[in-house]
């Protein structure tokens, strides 16, 4: 029987206007300490999320959607805050904020495969 580990997530949104406090889901966020696994896994709709502004820069929110994962992954091209440990990044990532980028609160679960898991929660909630 495998083990089962606790894992946390947040869902990424995207709040093209956030005077409206409308939102796309287009990603999740997946913390595992015990396996040590930080990743963001991210799809953006342009046609959905075009419906709630037609002038979203859909370049620029990539750029920040990559570098959320570079910060995610530790790279050098996360800069400062990839250097952080996997629990600093993961929460400083998920901190509250009203951008246009925002994520949901952090909620907790216990899987097997933390890889596994992060891909079945963006499936769900995201695509």
């Amino acid at each position: 029987m495998h083990d089962r580990t606790l894992y946390e997530y947040a869902v990424v949104r995207l709040v093209p206007r956030v005077e409206r406090e409308e939102f796309v889901n287009i990603g999740v966020l997946l913390y595992c300490r015990k396996q040590r696994y930080a990743d963001i896994l991210y799809h953006i709709d342009r046609e959905r999320c075009s419906l709630l502004s037609p002038e979203i820069d859909f370049e620029q929110i990539l750029g920040h959607l990559d570098s959320m994962k570079q910060v995610c992954l530790g790279t050098k091209a996360g800069g400062a805050l990839a250097q952080l440990d996997q629990t600093e990044r993961f929460r400083w990532l998920t901190a509250k904020r009203s951008t246009l980028i925002q994520c949901s609160s952090v909620h907790p679960g216990l899987c097997v495969d933390a890889k596994e898991t992060h891909q079945e929660l963006f499936k769900k909630l995201v695509l």
